[in-house]
């Protein structure tokens, strides 16, 4: 049973941020009591017949942190070694995001402990069709709604939608079920790319106030996925030299920047990163210590330690990916003024526009990618500024204020809920 091991990197990290804010804010005991735990943590076991005839048994997870504002929302991560207190601390880390980007949804997440990557694309689909109906009861519009997170994709999304449609006798689902969909089945055109654009226009306020310009800065990328991609391209598409950028077969380098179209186009044929010409070869990990001005982690937790955060060379670190810095790397980089936009914010482009295909799903219409775009950058930009002011007014670190003023907000909605059921 080692999916049930405690004490997870991610949740020990987004303890630790709650704590030390909930220790400034001085909450009340009961209410930070309450805040502290999950409300439902779920563990599911599935048992679907595979193409080969063979039962294969699966464990899967479903939490749901908070409800204080809204359904809880946030993704299905797919991995062999996602654990339940890694998804209680990714659901954990939904509530404070979704607050502090002001849309009306709770902290929730989803695991399935297995490799999707390994499996073909028929036993993918039954695999994830298992976890639906497996889970149907803990999903909803006004419950918990899932989305793509590591390991998952829209086309999963679509199974989903669909599976909970097949099984109510009805051709769509009645409201938003899932986000992250294919636009043909009421998804939202611009939803892939959210968090990789509201990754780098986060950027592009770090820089005004850290007097960087942009056109003239050197980047590396940690991650080449939905995110990491997206925001490789953004930020080249800025004017910035993508000097290296790294997946899980190795790391990319080239001190004049690297051709991130090519690069795609590479991954698309070969699947990683590794072999691409024009560019040198270094450790994935040592993408976080270039000689560069601004270091975008996008791959996974626990990334930036004790040990290589005194090596980054960074002035800006654009937290993409959820929990990436562990709390004693943290307070290296404060030490040093390294200005570290924190994944509550740095990343929250995703669940931003998750909110308007809820919305636009609800209400039966399309959005256009102009107003999606123009929707997230205003969002993106005025969050930035409130947590900026904040912490200078509290004279803090920017986590330490999104933590704050994202924690103030759901202890809000909870207290004017009221305690009693």
């Amino acid at each position: 049973m080692s999916q049930l091991k405690t004490a997870s990197e991610i949740l020990k990290t987004a303890a630790h941020n709650f704590d030390s804010a909930a220790d400034r804010l001085k909450l009340d005991s009961g209410l930070r009591q309450k805040l502290s735990q999950p409300k439902e943590r779920i563990i599911i076991t599935a048992n679907p017949v595979m193409p080969d005839g063979k039962i294969r048994q699966f464990t899967a997870f479903v939490v749901r942190h908070s409800d204080a504002l809204g359904p809880s929302k946030g993704g299905i991560r797919m991995t062999d070694d996602v654990t339940l207190d890694d998804v209680a601390g990714l659901a954990m880390e939904m509530s404070w995001k979704a607050s502090l980007i002001g849309v009306p949804f709770g902290g929730g997440k989803a695991g399935i402990c297995l490799d999707g990557g390994s499996l073909s694309k028929e036993e993918k689909e039954i695999i994830i069709r298992s976890f639906t109906r497996a889970a149907m009861r803990h999903i909803g519009p006004e419950i918990y709604i899932p989305a793509p997170d590591m390991g998952t994709n829209e086309t999963d999304m679509g199974h989903i939608r669909d599976c909970i449609s097949y099984s109510e006798g009805i051709s769509i689902t009645k409201g938003c079920y899932v986000t992250g969909k294919p636009v043909i089945l009421g998804g939202i055109t611009g939803r892939r790319e959210a968090t990789g654009k509201g990754v780098v226009y986060s950027i592009l306020a770090a820089c005004g106030k850290v007097g960087l310009d942009i056109k003239k800065a050197r980047a590396a990328v940690q991650g080449f996925g939905n995110v990491g991609g997206v925001a490789a391209m953004e930020t080249a598409g800025c004017g910035a030299a993508v000097v290296a950028v790294s997946d899980i077969s190795g790391g990319v380098f080239n001190k004049n920047g690297l051709d991130i179209e090519q690069l795609g186009n590479h991954v698309k044929r070969t699947g990683y990163v590794k072999g691409f010409k024009n560019a040198a070869a270094i450790d994935r990990q040592e993408v976080l210590e270039v000689d560069c001005d601004i270091v975008i982690p996008a791959a996974s937790q626990g990334q930036i330690t004790a040990e290589n955060a005194p090596k980054i060379k960074a002035k800006i670190i654009a937290e993409g990916a959820n929990a990436p810095t562990t709390p004693a790397a943290d307070e290296i980089l404060n030490k040093r003024d390294v200005f570290v936009i924190p994944d509550i914010l740095c990343n929250a482009g995703g669940v931003f526009v998750s909110y308007l295909e809820y919305t636009q799903e609800t209400q039966r219409e399309q959005m256009t990618l102009d107003h999606v775009n123009s929707r997230l950058h205003r969002a993106m930009n005025q969050r930035f500024e409130a947590v900026y002011d904040y912490g200078r007014e509290h004279k803090i670190t920017m986590r330490q204020a999104a933590m704050e003023l994202a924690i103030s907000r759901v202890a809000e909605g909870v207290v004017a809920r009221g305690f009693l059921p």
